[in-house]
């Protein structure tokens, strides 16, 4: 017997426009006839406007943020959508494409499909086509930022000094960090430097860095600007003043008693050997080193008995090596100096009758020989205000301190330091007087190995290319310095603006 299975099947219904034989819904029209009658995409806006800014390539967000995208990128997209977000209430959203446009055509083309349901059980799905034109509009930041006079914080870096080795050494840093990349403006002042930033969390970081470089101690203080009373917001101007502690390498200073004693028994007249992120101080009469850091200088401040101005010629008659004496609770000696007793005489009084002889015990035993000329502080004869150096015993005050030995060596010079230069002029009035004390600056780090490991020195092309004249007197002699291997290879940019290249004669 044949097993009978019932079968269903669907009747077809004519549609109601076209005619064709279509199966049976809500609206008795086939799918073209649908599409022809019904316009989802009604409403959702073919072309749109996005806000660009030329300056620094971020698309405006409303109301009032500013975000950066790139061509084709998610970000891009998301900003695309929010901008028709509000006329796509009605419509969900299934897919959004970009479709390829030229990079220079200002206009951004985004494929959308979307399904809405159109009548009972009924969904359509239908795909359009907006596009985005570029209208360029400076942002807040740029504007303020071409105003040239805008700032929100202010850091305010100062050092009482006459002398400027540590702001010198503080330019370079800044530079070789690039600290100074957000600053809206820098100003240069007789004992310091302004840097202006447009955001208070900028200014911070900023302060942060020299905290980190340097022994500085800071203060903060905010003004207001202005205040809405209806929404309770209030406009500041925030200031940060960062001092610098006032001593530079080679100065002498005199140490409390109670300091001395903590840095283990060391005299209280002593010499600043460096200036990094702690104090470096050497006992010229013992070779013994201490490190100050900030804590500890601004807990007990000390000042320096001299400037540079204030320091003496003087020539040396006689040099005797001698040992270093250890006392009870003596700390680190330095292995790179040598202990010795000089003769000296003041290079004015050489050879006159009754010219003065002056003994010295000095760090710089290894260097000096008779018949040198050296620097150094005539404690004896100076007219110094400090009160701890009064309340010293006069036999535990030397004669004189040498402070260096030096010859200048710029002509062998083989290298360079780029400067921190705004709107095409060096930041620091650059003077003759400041330009001779950035050459003072530029002899320290040939001296100090240390100081070399955290700057960047470019190579000077000019001076390495030019032949030596070996008949010049002392053409032959080792200069010490930055080596080749220490050196960088100096990059022109045409288009750089924040830095100049120094050439150093």
């Amino acid at each position: 017997m044949e097993h009978f299975a019932p079968t269903s099947s669907v009747g077809m219904i004519a549609c109601c426009v076209c005619g064709l034989p279509i199966q049976p819904n809500q609206a008795n029209m086939c799918s073209q006839c649908i599409r022809s009658h019904v316009d989802i995409t009604e409403g959702i806006p073919r072309t749109e406007t996005l806000y660009i800014c030329k300056f620094c390539n971020r698309y405006l967000v409303p109301p009032a943020g500013w975000n950066r995208a790139e061509l084709e990128s998610k970000e891009l997209l998301s900003i695309c959508l929010k901008k028709l977000k509000p006329k796509m209430n009605k419509v969900r959203l299934i897919d959004a494409v970009f479709v390829w446009t030229e990079a220079h055509s200002k206009r951004i083309k985004v494929k959308l499909t979307i399904q809405k349901e159109v009548f009972t059980s009924t969904i359509l799905q239908q795909d359009m086509i907006c596009e985005f034109t570029q209208h360029n509009q400076m942002c807040d930041d740029c504007r303020r930022a071409e105003a040239k006079d805008f700032w929100r914080a202010c850091v305010q870096v100062r050092q009482k000094a006459d002398f400027k080795k540590t702001l010198f050494y503080l330019e370079q840093l800044i530079l070789k960090h690039t600290a100074h990349q957000n600053c809206t403006g820098v100003k240069p002042v007789p004992t310091g430097i302004d840097f202006f930033f447009p955001q208070l969390q900028d200014a911070r970081r900023f302060v942060d860095f020299l905290n980190v470089i340097l022994p500085v101690k800071y203060h903060y203080a905010q003004e207001l600007v202005s205040h809405d009373t209806k929404n309770n917001t209030y406009d500041y101007r925030h200031t940060f003043c960062v001092e610098i502690v006032p001593i530079c390498r080679d100065n002498v200073v005199c140490l409390p008693k109670k300091v001395a004693q903590q840095l283990g028994n060391m005299n209280q007249i002593v010499l600043c050997l460096r200036v990094s992120n702690v104090l470096t101080l050497l006992d010229p009469s013992n070779l013994q080193m201490a490190d100050v850091n900030s804590t500890a200088f601004w807990r007990e401040p000390f000042e320096s008995l001299c400037s540079p101005k204030m320091l003496t010629e003087f020539y040396v008659m006689d040099v005797e090596p001698t040992e270093v004496e250890r006392k009870p609770g003596h700390g680190y000696v330095s292995k790179k100096h040598e202990l010795a007793d000089v003769w000296l005489q003041r290079s004015n009084e050489v050879g006159k009758d009754g010219a003065e002889t002056l003994s010295s015990r000095t760090h710089l035993g290894r260097l000096l020989s008779p018949g040198d000329l050296v620097q150094g502080f005539d404690i004896r004869n100076c007219n110094v205000n400090n009160d701890v150096l009064d309340s010293m015993k006069s036999d535990e005050i030397p004669d004189v301190i040498i402070v260096f030995d030096r010859q200048r060596r710029a002509a062998k010079r083989k290298w360079k330091l780029k400067r921190l230069v705004i709107d095409g002029n060096i930041v620091g009035h650059e003077t003759a007087s400041v330009a001779d004390e950035f050459q003072g600056f530029m002899e320290d780090i040939e001296e100090d190995p240390f100081m070399r490991e955290k700057l960047n020195i470019y190579k000077d092309r000019e001076r390495l290319a030019m032949p030596v004249d070996t008949d010049e007197e002392g053409a032959n002699e080792v200069v010490d310095g930055p080596t080749l291997a220490e050196m960088l290879d100096d990059l022109d940019l045409g288009g750089d603006t924040n830095m100049e290249e120094e050439n150093e004669e």
